[in-house]
């Protein structure tokens, strides 16, 4: 079962280190075999109050894989530039199979 992490970028406060952790951060996603499906692209709100304002996205291939990646040595010290250039909110979301 696919497991995904939804990120909202709410705000912005450094963009040069936050250009230090997308320039890092791509080859980790990959290497725990995550793959981005939404990178910013906030489209329309079609219900309730909840406003995005950059969505992210990432599928791997199970929950496990996704807690892994986002746990690991590789990606601590982005995510430590990344809690310092941006203010996100985060979730870990499991996905469903596939019906038959």
């Amino acid at each position: 079962m696919s497991g995904f992490m939804f990120f909202d970028v709410r705000e912005i406060r450094d963009a040069d280190l936050l250009a230090e952790y997308r320039a890092g951060v791509f080859a980790t996603v990959e290497a725990f075999g995550g793959r981005y499906r939404v990178l910013g692209g906030m489209e329309e709100a079609l219900e309730g109050r909840w406003q995005p304002r950059i969505p992210v996205l990432i599928e791997f291939a199970s929950v496990e894989a996704a807690r892994d990646w986002y746990r690991s040595d590789a990606y601590a010290p982005l995510l430590r530039k990344r809690l310092a250039a941006a203010e996100c909110d985060g979730v870990l979301l499991s996905g469903i199979e596939p019906a038959a």
